[in-house]
């Protein structure tokens, strides 16, 4: 994540998996983008992907549904649903540019988490680009609220999460979490916490048209005796770790990574969505600088530095993986 210069993918990849919400089988294509090209959609579905029409940028001013999911929409009303978990699974491996394509109107859930994403990113490989990556380094507090949450971004050198969440449930209860990628990579400590549901919403949700793909095998479900997945949960705060996931989708769609402390209460896709909305808002509560600027290191190598003087922890770029 912490590279001076901009990062695509090695090469083409591409998985398949059901629409959480239409239950179809959809196949996403990751391929490799030029500098400053940021991450952009293509719907293959919509004039073959041929025309303008089919292209949606992943962008926070773009988003029209967060309703289970963060789905974002074009000015030609086509649209795509559920992008927060390969967005967050792009923050973490460090891409900047790719061009994703589609052949559905929303990104296959795969296992409900970001890992299978993460495996295809390291399947093509990270390479560096010639260009400095940009940075919205956060200058001064922004907060927002909807309801009982609550989410704030403020200074800080690096970038730091603190979350909590609660539930009327005793799977669920209470839980807080805080992640400084300084000391955690989004693989390890995130990447694998999958999204939950409750089995006596299914009925309702799959009615109105929704999470007509969802099962035991894409999401944590759970009902008055606990969870019902074999197995049971991957860590014991797996749905704080899923919700911090969320965050990080969603944040992404700010088109670049925070430099900053985000700390956020019982979050989801709106309020995640409404923070980056209010800080765009406010100019004089961020500046772009250049990761060279904030001492990350050189091309071939991935380092976190800073000018307060904290410790560097070196991470060399993956180079394209063999077939």
């Amino acid at each position: 994540m912490f590279s001076a210069y901009q990062q695509t993918i090695a090469k083409a990849v591409h998985c398949s998996s059901v629409g959480l919400h239409t239950g179809a089988t959809v196949t996403l294509h990751l391929e490799p983008a030029s500098v400053f090209s940021g991450i952009r959609f293509k719907r293959m579905d919509i004039d073959g992907g041929r025309s303008e029409r089919s292209t949606v940028e992943a962008s926070y001013d773009l988003v029209t549904d967060t309703m289970l999911g963060t789905t974002i929409e074009n000015e030609h009303g086509v649209g795509v649903a559920t992008v927060e978990h390969l967005m967050a699974a792009l923050w973490g491996m460090g891409i900047d540019n790719v061009l994703v394509r589609v052949d559905g109107p929303e990104v296959p859930i795969m296992d409900g988490s970001s890992a299978d994403f993460i495996r295809l990113i390291e399947q093509a490989g990270v390479i560096a680009q010639d260009a400095p990556r940009r940075m919205i380094v956060i200058d001064e507090m922004i907060e927002v609220t909807d309801g009982q949450s609550v989410a704030i971004l403020k200074p800080y050198d690096g970038f730091r999460l603190d979350i909590d969440i609660e539930f009327k449930h005793d799977a669920i209860a209470r839980q807080s979490a805080s992640y400084d990628f300084a000391d955690v990579t989004f693989k390890e400590a995130i990447s694998e916490a999958r999204t939950c549901g409750f089995a006596a919403d299914v009925a309702k949700l799959q009615a109105a048209g929704l999470a007509r793909g969802g099962s035991l095998d894409n999401a944590i479900v759970i009902d008055d005796d606990g969870v019902m997945n074999d197995g049971g949960l991957r860590f014991d705060d797996e749905f704080v770790r899923h919700k911090a996931l969320d965050c990080m989708g969603d944040y992404f769609l700010a088109g670049m990574r925070l430099w900053g402390h985000a700390v956020t209460s019982k979050p989801g896709h709106c309020i995640n969505n409404k923070l980056i909305r209010a800080l765009f808002n406010k100019p004089s509560a961020w500046h772009i600088a250049d990761g060279t600027d904030l001492g990350f290191g050189t091309p071939a190598v991935a380092a976190y530095g800073s000018r307060a003087g904290r410790r560097v922890v070196p991470e060399v770029l993956m180079t394209p993986a063999k077939d």
